[in-house]
């Protein structure tokens, strides 16, 4: 405490002295936001005269919109491996993963064949493809036995 009066109070009776210092006399309202070094002016949509410069100006960031095209996309050929051999291959399972390695192979395979990253019309294909793996991973992580 300074003088009888906490710091606290000290504190708050500079700053409201200084808030009054501040304010002076009253001022005529003004129109204008302080601090500012423009006023705020609306642009009236029918009396624009630099619309269609601004409208060419936005279009030309957008992209060209490309055609679509009638003919169906190519089948990867990761999804035409269907067999459980061909889907342990592409996992590259061995004897000797762990856990870790078989999580890894797991997440690495699902990058690639995921059905929602996929076509919709090959969609079908990536669902087999991710069972028959998951099915080998779950199996081989079974094998190692109790963590």
């Amino acid at each position: 405490m300074l003088f009888g009066k906490s710091l606290f109070q000290s504190v708050v009776e500079r700053l409201a002295e200084e808030a009054e210092e501040a304010d002076g006399p009253p001022q005529d309202p003004a129109y204008r936001i302080v601090g500012l070094s423009s006023g705020f002016v609306a642009e009236s949509v029918e009396a624009a005269p630099g619309e269609a410069f601004r409208l060419d100006a936005y279009l030309a960031l957008m992209p060209e919109p490309q055609p679509e095209s009638t003919e169906p996309p190519a089948v990867p050929p990761h999804l035409t491996r269907l067999t459980i051999a061909e889907i342990a291959e592409d996992l590259g399972l061995s004897a000797d993963d762990g856990r870790e390695a078989l999580a890894e192979k797991r997440r690495a395979f699902a990058r690639l064949n995921h059905p929602d990253r996929q076509d919709a019309t090959f969609r079908d294909k990536a669902t087999t493809r991710m069972k028959i793996a998951n099915l080998l991973v779950d199996e081989a992580i079974r094998r190692l036995g109790p963590a």
